[in-house]
């Protein structure tokens, strides 16, 4: 499969798991926090497609909910990551000299911090709420938009064809349009995908050990977790959460992959 054609397919299948997250409260008979007692472990049917949970809850409306939760938390950390971070590598770069040193220290601090530790970290401040996960997130991510700028950016605003264009008069603003962002923009691209699988990944763990969201909030990893103890007798509702997260994760590296392949080419 070419990298054309990897792309596709992640944008497909990313466009399919949002549109479930939308749709997918009309195909199920009730609220994702509704419950039903006399209704429990029920098998996938026409009014239920994917059956209902040990509290006879929708798993469609659950799963909905989650893919909400999970795609919307991992849009704002990528973009609450990367404009930072590109502002920052391009300011960098730009000014070179003390202003460079100074933000290079800060973001070599953040990468001594792992970033799963720092989530941790942060949730232990008010545990079971979103903006722990948000902001660590964010702060470990930015590190890599503000390094892979400023890099990008150096080299550019180094090479000849930027001295030529600066000799003939041409003001920053030219330089970064026909010069910096064309060589930048694909290489921010395979970052946000990179790091909106990272964000996916993380907040589903963070749930499954308990960390994250807490019940009855519908969650991939804490879905997980509640759903393993009934396994063997309703193996299909653990597998739900599971293949959705799996699917989530293989949509963003099909667009990951094929920017590694279009950079390189």
């Amino acid at each position: 499969m070419g990298a054309l054609n990897r792309r596709h397919a992640g944008a497909a299948l990313l466009a399919m798991l949002a549109l479930f997250a939308i749709v997918g409260p009309m195909l199920a008979s009730r609220a994702p926090f509704e419950q039903n007692l006399y209704g429990i472990l029920q098998q996938p049917s026409l009014a239920e497609p994917l059956g209902t949970d040990h509290l006879g809850r929708s798993m469609v409306a659950r799963l909905a909910s989650a893919s909400r939760l999970s795609l919307g938390l991992a849009l704002v950390s990528v973009i609450a990551s990367a404009v930072p971070g590109t502002l920052l590598g391009l300011l960098a770069a730009w000014r070179g000299g003390w202003v460079a040193r100074a933000v290079g220290a800060i973001a070599d601090a953040v990468l001594a911090l792992p970033g799963l530790l720092l989530v941790l970290l942060l949730s232990a401040f008010d545990p079971g709420a979103f903006w722990p996960l948000f902001v660590g997130l964010s702060l470990v991510l930015w590190v890599e938009y503000f390094r892979v700028t400023r890099a990008t950016a150096s080299v550019v605003l180094a090479s000849d064809h930027v001295e030529a264009a600066r000799l003939l008069g041409f003001g920053s603003i030219h330089v970064l349009r026909h010069h910096v962002l064309p060589e930048l923009l694909p290489l921010l691209g395979t970052l946000m995908t990179f790091g909106a699988s990272a964000a996916v990944l993380a907040l589903a763990a963070m749930g499954f050990v308990g960390l994250g969201a807490q019940p009855p909030t519908a969650e991939l990893g804490l879905m997980m977790t509640e759903l393993l103890p009934y396994a063997a007798e309703a193996p299909w509702l653990i597998a739900s959460p599971i293949v959705l997260l799996t699917l989530a994760t293989l949509a963003l590296v099909l667009l990951h992959g094929a920017g590694e392949r279009r950079d390189r080419a």
